[in-house]
């Protein structure tokens, strides 16, 4: 999240609703990483998650190099197949990457969090997910 330490530690909480295959996910894991309060704790404190460095040693080690793919390039990947493929409004895809208001009053007016719609677009997302690793919707190309 692109806020301030401070404003991550004592601001509000940027929820983010979770579709069904997440949450499995989720559960599954418990038995390793439920012990403490971070789903992902760091390696030193437990007490603590893990660091972005560790998101980013994570792919490199599963092939996404920089040049093939980044963190960052995952959600701008998503950004765009949730507005062009799915139709999803981008006000409520901007909340979920909790991208800050860009209108005149920013925050100070416009304090929507699009709750409701961001749990339903998430679900879209993770059935539109599945439906890809299926080979649903995909052309198949052939070598000329």
């Amino acid at each position: 999240m692109k806020r301030s330490k401070d404003g991550k530690e004592n601001g509000d909480p940027h929820l983010v609703p979770l579709p069904r295959q997440a949450v499995e996910i989720l559960r599954g894991l418990h038995g390793y990483t439920g012990h403490g309060v971070n789903v992902f704790p760091g390696e030193r404190s437990h007490d603590r998650p893990i660091s972005e460095n560790s998101v980013r040693t994570a792919l490199i080690t599963l092939g996404y190099t920089p040049d093939v793919q980044t963190w960052h390039g995952f959600r701008a990947t998503a950004r765009t197949m949730l507005a062009e493929r799915l139709e999803c409004d981008p006000l409520v895809i901007e909340a979920q990457l909790a991208h800050s208001v860009k209108d005149a009053n920013g925050r100070a007016y416009n304090r929507t969090q699009y709750l409701n719609q961001r749990a339903e677009m998430m679900q879209r997302w993770a059935d539109f997910l599945d439906k890809l690793a299926a080979g649903a919707d995909v052309i198949p190309l052939r070598a000329a």
